[in-house]
């Protein structure tokens, strides 16, 4: 029952203990747990068997010894309050105000595990997102509900371009501007800084809930921090009628977490010593972006994770690509390069995208551009390969067109500044005139009259400008 202690545990290790069970424990359960000091720890039940229950203690401990330590069942699974006062907020990776502020006035909790979703409620994603940035809009575009990863490695600028899209996303057509749920999982203090002071210096901090798990804090905090974003983010989105964009890194913390306490645990590993369960743990997050019927909210994620050693066939990045719609694969040779964001050409993709762009979203030509210019950036890394073996002299005339292409849209269309903003008809427009370097028989992949439309008049442009 409520309230009652029971006094005594079985063993300690490291943050997981084993106490006997009680009949009413349940999965999930909120825990405290107290030493001889009478220091309340407070815990979470993630495992049950006939006799024992198997708690996760957020916090260290040290201290805690078999026989006078006392567990209390509180009968309660996690929650998290939610209110007005969510915004502009910083919290700890547990929801506990870090700002210097006290909580929010709010008799409201939430089960930070969420709730199913009937897949009937739900409502396709369709509405385009701009970004600002040329190489999502143009070629991976994202569309309000979807979740669409980004694929980095260590040293590449992924926060810079989280960073980015937060400042500059918004819905074209719209006057209802997006607040946004920021988790931050396992990072380093200066990771944090930086959101903060570009959250201020940009004047979106307003707009803003923050959860951080730093790297200093408990490895098994980091289970809970996204978890209490995606309540939030829910709550604004879904009650207050809010477009939410929830931004989560890094996955690959939070993977190493779960490994972790699968280790403890003695649990059979899977691929590299992850659980079985990573897949459907990860799914648990994923499934809660979307749009539902009857709301005029929506959660549209950008997860970030680190593919370790570069390697996209990690089961990290392997599982959520199975899960999300697409994903943004950053390049070490573009970053190298000095080109900013260094978006991957041809691994990136938005499997909604062709939902959300043409004539009603964005713009007529928007899906044979991006076609035409996926089919192009393709042939020119063929020829590279190419010329790398023959060398650039022994190309054809049309081959070194290509190569002429692929250092132009490299330059003028991945490489964008920090804070530059552009809108679609600006990326467009910049697609086009890279396509004006090759023969017009080479644009297979776009509608004639586009042709005539479009780069007639680009070419009357250059015209009078000569």
């Amino acid at each position: 029952m409520k309230g009652i202690e029971y006094r005594g545990i079985k063993s300690v290790d490291g943050a997981i203990v084993i106490a006997a069970r009680t009949c009413d424990v349940f999965y999930g359960e909120i825990v405290y747990v107290r030493d001889r000091t009478d220091e309340k720890r407070t815990g979470r039940v993630i495992d049950v068997s006939e006799e024992y229950a198997i708690i996760q203690i957020f916090g260290s401990t040290s201290g805690i010894d078999l026989k006078n330590t006392t567990v209390e069942f509180l009968e309660t699974p996690m929650e998290l309050r939610v209110g007005d006062g969510l915004l502009g907020r910083i919290f700890n990776g547990l929801g506990k105000p870090i700002d210097g502020y006290p909580e929010i006035i709010s008799s409201k909790k939430v089960n930070v595990n969420g709730y199913p979703i009937n897949p009937y409620a739900r409502v396709y994603p369709r509405d385009f997102i701009q970004t600002g940035i040329s190489a999502i809009d143009g070629m991976n575009t994202l569309i309000r509900g979807q979740k669409l990863p980004i694929f980095s490695g260590n040293g590449l600028p992924h926060n810079k371009l989280a960073a980015q899209i937060i400042r500059q996303a918004k819905i074209r057509n719209s006057d209802e501007n997006f607040v946004m749920v920021f988790a931050g999982m396992g990072i380093k203090y200066d990771v944090a800084h930086f959101f903060i002071e570009t959250f201020e210096e940009s004047g979106v901090l307003s707009n803003v809930v923050m959860f951080q798990s730093l790297a200093d804090a408990p490895s098994i905090e980091r289970i809970i921090t996204p978890r209490c974003a995606l309540t939030a983010a829910e709550y604004l989105a879904f009650e207050k009628g809010m477009h939410v964009l929830v931004v989560m890194t890094d996955m690959t913390n939070y993977c190493e977490a779960l490994r972790e306490i699968s280790t403890t645990l003695g649990e059979v590993p899977g691929r590299k010593g992850y659980p079985g369960y990573l897949y459907s743990d990860l799914a648990e997050l994923y499934e809660r972006a979307g749009k539902i019927k009857g709301s005029n909210g929506s959660i549209t994620q950008i997860p970030i994770l680190t593919m370790p050693n570069d390697d996209i066939s990690h089961p990290i990045p392997d599982l959520t690509g199975y899960i999300t719609e697409g994903q943004i694969v950053l390049d070490r040779e573009l970053a190298q390069k000095g080109t900013y964001p260094p978006v991957a050409g041809l691994p990136s993709l938005s499997r909604l995208m062709k939902d959300g762009i043409g004539p009603k979203m964005t713009r007529e030509d928007h899906k044979d551009i991006s076609s035409q210019l996926f089919a192009a950036y393709s042939k020119v890394k063929t020829i590279r390969n190419l010329a790398s073996i023959i060398g650039e002299d022994e190309l054809s005339e049309i081959d070194k067109m290509y190569l002429k292409f692929g250092e132009a849209f490299e330059t003028s269309f991945l490489t964008q500044g920090e804070f530059e903003d552009r809108t679609i008809e600006q990326t467009l427009d910049i697609g086009w005139k890279l396509l004006t370097l090759l023969p017009r028989d080479e644009l297979y992949r776009i509608n004639p009259e586009l042709i005539e439309k479009y780069m007639d008049f680009l070419d009357e442009d250059t015209e009078k400008a000569e």
